[in-house]
């Protein structure tokens, strides 16, 4: 295997886990807030607020892996992607700050921080930044970045104009809160709680189809976006079909009340398929036609090193994160709220 392979193999499973962490996250803050509109608040805040607390400080690791490792394993990124998403990008780390700041006043702070205008803007960052970061995945395929004398040039008519890229962000809403549910419901029943895994349960059935048919949606306008990439999904098509298989599977499970645990599982290997899938397919190019693994990847001693870091540093990274959830979120104790913070 090449250090290229190498390198954006270990730099997508990053981003894997950041897709899954960061959508448990994400659509856990639009659901409190929901909550709140809807007069749920009672029933499902203190199951999100118990998974929040102690998971919040550490789901951005996995996307600063990425961002430094993107850029240090393939320079040419920096030249491409820092212009391309200069506006996603600036309004994506705006959007982090303010959700950092909401978690941090509400752990450490008053409990004002239930206040419905700090909720709105927290349940808002839960939508508008996966959003925001899913567009790097329709500028990648090409046709929206040009160069002109040297620069790199963003047409932002074509990039708002392009249905590919709505599909993609429609996904990206959709899915955010097809997972967060999904991992919700199974965290409800672990915790006993009924009231609450009948609510989240009902968005995740919910969220189920939307989730399914955005799929299909961008899968078929990539083919309109850029007819190469669809070709070679084509050629993996077992990967998109073992994706849905999956995703059938977590339904059931989750429909007949039994297994949660599996289904959150299947939903992970819905995912993993076709994430890796799409991203199998999307080689050589990281971005049509600018970014080639082969010809971008840095020099050997510099890959060797970095490959070597980032391994160890998930194999760091993802244990932390089950012994995090083995510690606290499934504790006897704590998923039933005997040690969670009171308000």
């Amino acid at each position: 295997m090449s250090y290229s392979i190498m390198a954006i193999t270990v730099l997508w499973t990053f981003l894997f886990g950041y897709l899954l962490v960061a959508s448990i996250d994400f659509g856990a803050g639009f659901f409190s807030f929901y909550s709140v509109l809807t007069g749920h608040e009672n029933k499902i805040h203190n199951i999100i607020q118990r998974y929040l607390s102690p998971v919040w400080e550490v789901t951005n690791v996995f996307l600063i892996f990425f961002v430094v490792g993107l850029v240090g394993f393939f320079p040419d990124a920096a030249f491409y992607y820092g212009t391309a998403l200069l506006v996603p990008g600036s309004l994506a780390l705006v959007l982090l700050a303010i959700r950092g700041a909401y978690y941090a006043y509400h752990t450490y702070g008053s409990q004002t921080g239930n206040n419905k205008i700090y909720m709105g803007l927290y349940g808002a960052t839960g939508l508008l930044i996966p959003a925001a970061l899913s567009t790097i995945l329709a500028i990648s395929e090409g046709g929206i970045i040009h160069m002109d004398n040297g620069k790199v040039m963003l047409h932002w008519n074509t990039f708002f104009t392009n249905p590919y890229t709505w599909s993609v962000i429609l996904l990206a809403l959709v899915s955010v809160l097809y997972i967060s549910a999904m991992f919700l419901s199974y965290y409800a029943q672990r915790a006993g709680d009924e009231v609450a895994f009948g609510v989240v349960r009902g968005y995740a059935l919910g969220w189920s189809l939307p989730t399914i048919l955005a799929s299909l949606f961008a899968f078929f306008q990539i083919n309109h976006q850029n007819p190469v990439h669809f070709g070679q999904m084509l050629d993996i098509a077992w990967m998109f079909i073992a994706s849905f298989l999956c995703f059938v599977v977590a339904v059931y499970l989750l429909w007949k009340r039994i297994r949660l645990g599996i289904a959150f599982i299947m939903v992970m290997l819905q995912f993993a398929f076709a994430w890796y899938g799409y991203g199998r397919s999307h080689l050589p190019y990281i971005l049509y036609d600018y970014i080639h693994i082969q010809e971008s990847i840095t020099n050997d001693t510099m890959a060797i090193a970095l490959i070597t870091a980032f391994i160890l540093g998930l194999c760091v990274l993802v244990p932390s994160l089950i012994l995090l959830m083995r510690l606290f979120l499934f504790d006897a104790n704590y998923i039933r709220g005997k040690s969670a913070k009171k308000g």
